[in-house]
This record gives structure tokens, C-alpha cells and sequence, in this order.
């Protein structure tokens, strides 16, 4: 049998600890699929003495995880400490340089420095994969850059962060608010340290943005990727949606228009019928879209210990037998600076008002939506009491730009109680 490949470890927390239990757990078949063994050479983390339930012994020790990839004894260093910048950068950068070949599950580094990553990853002939940074388990990287290599591919769209889709089913399910199921979240565990990562859609952006970049063969342009929490969907919202056969997901849309590159991140209605209005809890989704396949989704868990090193080790077993592909699909030279959607693709809308009890409200709401083009397919209004009246909206197709229009008309009638609440409606 071959020369074993020697494996670098920085980051000894969730991903890295479940990525010690499969390689010494099942060693003979990963040297059986890979052709050749895996062989652990050293391991870096912040704490030595921590217990992580595996063992160590065999192990060199490195303080540094810098040092640790620049080991000679190291072919693929991975990275698994996380941070956008810091020792994560620097000791990938270091690993690149030397000529290892690099695994990370870190999205938001490679948001941000993907590309010079990419270009110094090929200029090297060394693999730079990533497949755990997005949707954990879910192998759909390697799906989009290889399996679909053939499609022009015309929308990827899903659910990318677990944590956000938790929060919106048990919101659902046990009818509780926003603010109840939050909290309940953070007590669990379920956040991350800044909370807004998750429930702000910075970490479902992250990978909406490397999805994007494989394809449509374009540089990750994080910054351009369109940004809206879940923090104001109510349980009126929820329940309101669910009436109209509705379920409102935290969506990552990015597709290729006419316009540029739109990438947007932000709470949708779904069809409660569709796969992705039937995912529920902590699950992720990710929808394909290619012009010679159709529409494939996939659907698996996004996070946690045992899915996340399931995913670090099949790109490890890649490169073991030989695999060493550009990082987004193409070579990187050849990726294209796309600009971005100045608007996103025409939709129906969501629309929830809560008006002024009073005579004539209504009518300054439809005087204000019939003023911007935007045209009512349905509307009713339920529950009202002598303070406020909710009145529920959908629109029919309208643009971005002249449904803003109609909210800034809509709060210039004075009407309202509350700041108006619009939610796309994304047929799937």
C-alpha cells in the first residue's frame, strides 16, 4: 500500500474532536476507499491539558498552529479553529506556502479571502477544499462543482443555518414569540457566541456567497450578498403564512440575471408543501437548479460533530487518492468579478399593517399601493381591537423597488401603529 498521508490538525473543538473518532475508529476503510492510510502527524489547539474524550498520545503537540503547518512531516493541514482572520489565516497562508494541501470548514475566512486563498492554493498545485464550511453533512460542494459540472446552473437556493430554522419551527409549533424561542436557543446552546451571526444571516450569507462563486464562476463577493434577519417575524407572521399555505424560512437565494449577480439572505414564504416548507428544526436544505438536471435537493444536517467531520474527511479522502481540483469549480484566474444585482427578481409579497382604527385607513393604504404600481391579489384584516387593526396583504408580482416605493407611501399616511412587516414570497 502507498505512503500514508500525514494530516495536520488545528482546532481541537466539535469538528476536530469527531474528526479524530472516524480516523480512529475506522481506519481500515478510510486506507481501504483512499488507497492509502491516514496518518495523524501532530494536532494544535489553545488548551493542551483540555479533556476532549479522545485520545491523543500518539500525537505530536504544536502550541502554534502556524508552526504546525509548516511541519514537514504534514501533507494536509486543517484548519478547523474558525475566524475570519487571526491564526486561522495566518497558518492557512503558511500551510499554502509551504506546499500542504489545505481542508477547512471555515466560511466566513473564506468569504472574505477566498479568492487570494484560491489563487495561492493554485499557484502551489495544492487543493484548497471546504466542503464542511457549507451546509455541514450536506455534500453539496462536491455536487455543485463536480456532480453538476456539466449544467449551466441557473438558481441555488436553501436553508443554510440550522440555529434560524429551529427558531421559525418552534416558533410554529409550540406558538411561542420570537424573543421566547431565542432565549430558549441560547440556553441550548444552539447560538453562536454573537447571536447575530446566526439570527442576522451573516453565517448563512458566508455560504450562500461560496456557493455562488462555484455556480456561476464568479469571485465570493460576501459583501454583495443582501442581508435581513429573522428577529422581526412574529408568531402572527407564522401563523398567518401557515392560513395561506404558507411557511416562512430563513432563504438564501443567489441566481444570475440580467442585472448582475443577485445574492440575497433574508426571511421568505415557501410553499408549506415544497421540501423546503416541510424542513423543519435543525436541518439544512440546499436546492440546485441546472439547466440539464432540473431541480435536485438535498437535505442533511448542517452542523454538529459527527456530519461537520464527515464532510472534513471526504475532502481529506480526496486528496489521499490523487484529487486536486480548483478550489470554486475553475481556476481561479479565470473567475469573474460579477457586479451585483442593482435589485432582486420581481415577486409577490407579504405585506402585514398595523393600522389606526379609524374610518378610511384602508383606503390611504390602497390609494398608497395602487400609486407605486404595486396590485393587490389578496388582503384581509382579523383580530382588530379599538387601538389597532392587523391587516394582512399579499401582492401580486411586483419589483423590489416599487414595492419600497409603496412602504414609504404606506408610512406617510400616518396610519399605521407599528412599521410595516414585507416578506417575499419565493415559489420553489
Amino acid at each position: 500500500m502507498s505512503e500514508p498521508l500525514r494530516l495536520g490538525i488545528a482546532g481541537l473543538g466539535t469538528v476536530g474532536t469527531g474528526l479524530l473518532k472516524i480516523v480512529q475508529t475506522h481506519p481500515d476503510l478510510l486506507a481501504a476507499r483512499a488507497g492509502r492510510p491516514l496518518a495523524i502527524s501532530a494536532v494544535s489547539a489553545r488548551s493542551r491539558g483540555k479533556n476532549r474524550g479522545v485520545d491523543l498520545s500518539d500525537y505530536d503537540w504544536e502550541d502554534d498552529p502556524v508552526a504546525l503547518a509548516r511541519r514537514d512531516d504534514v501533507d494536509v493541514f486543517l484548519e478547523l479553529m474558525g475566524g475570519e482572520n487571526g491564526p486561522a489565516k495566518a497558518a492557512v497562508e503558511a500551510a499554502l506556502a509551504s506546499g500542504k494541501h489545505v481542508v477547512t470548514a471555515n466560511k466566513a475566512m473564506l468569504a472574505i479571502h477566498g479568492q487570494a486563498m484560491a489563487e495561492a492554493a493554485e499557484a502551489a498545485g495544492v487543493a484548497l477544499r471546504f466542503e464542511a464550511a457549507v451546509a455541514g453533512g450536506i455534500p453539496c460542494v462536491k455536487a455543485l462543482a463536480e456532480g453538476l459540472a456539466g449544467n449551466r446552473i441557473t438558481r441555488v437556493m436553501g436553508v443554510m443555518n440550522g440555529t434560524c430554522n429551529y427558531i421559525l419551527t418552534r416558533m410554529a409549533k409550540a406558538h411561542l414569540t420570537y424573543n421566547e424561542v431565542f432565549e430558549e436557543a441560547h440556553a441550548l446552546g444552539y447560538l453562536e457566541a454573537d447571536p447575530t451571526l446566526d439570527v442576522g444571516g451573516i453565517d448563512a450569507g458566508h455560504k450562500l456567497a461560496l456557493l455562488a462563486s462555484i455556480a456561476f464562476g464568479t469571485r465570493v463577493a460576501f459583501d454583495a450578498v443582501q442581508l435581513e434577519g429573522i428577529d422581526r417575524v412574529s408568531i402572527a407572521d407564522i401563523e398567518q403564512a401557515r392560513d395561506m399555505g404558507y411557511r416562512i424560512k430563513l432563504l438564501g437565494v443567489a441566481q444570475m440575471t440580467g442585472r448582475g449577480l443577485e445574492q440575497r439572505m433574508q426571511p421568505c414564504l415557501v410553499p408549506a408543501k415544497s421540501p423546503l416548507g416541510q424542513l423543519d428544526n435543525a436541518m439544512n436544505m440546499i436546492v440546485l437548479e441546472g439547466d440539464a438536471v432540473g431541480q435536485i435537493v438535498l437535505r442533511g444536517a448542517g452542523a454538529g460533530e459527527g456530519p461537520t467531520a464527515s464532510a472534513v474527511i471526504a475532502d481529506v479522502m480526496d486528496i489521499a487518492r490523487g484529487a486536486v481540483l480548483p478550489t470554486f469549480g475553475q481556476p481561479a484566474s479565470t473567475l469573474a468579478a460579477a457586479p451585483p444585482a442593482c435589485s432582486a427578481a420581481p415577486a409577490p409579497y407579504y405585506l402585514r399593517l398595523m393600522l389606526q382604527d379609524k374610518p378610511g385607513a384602508l383606503a390611504k393604504i390602497a390609494t398608497a399601493l395602487g400609486d407605486a404600481g404595486v396590485s393587490i391579489n389578496r388582503m384581509r384584516q382579523y383580530g382588530h381591537d379599538d387601538i389597532a387593526a392587523p391587516v394582512l396583504i399579499v401582492t401580486h408580482t411586483t419589483s423590489p423597488d416599487a414595492l419600497a416605493h409603496a412602504l414609504a407611501g404606506i408610512e406617510a399616511t400616518g396610519t399605521l401603529v407599528d412599521p410595516p412587516v414585507a416578506l417575499r414570497i419565493e415559489e420553489v
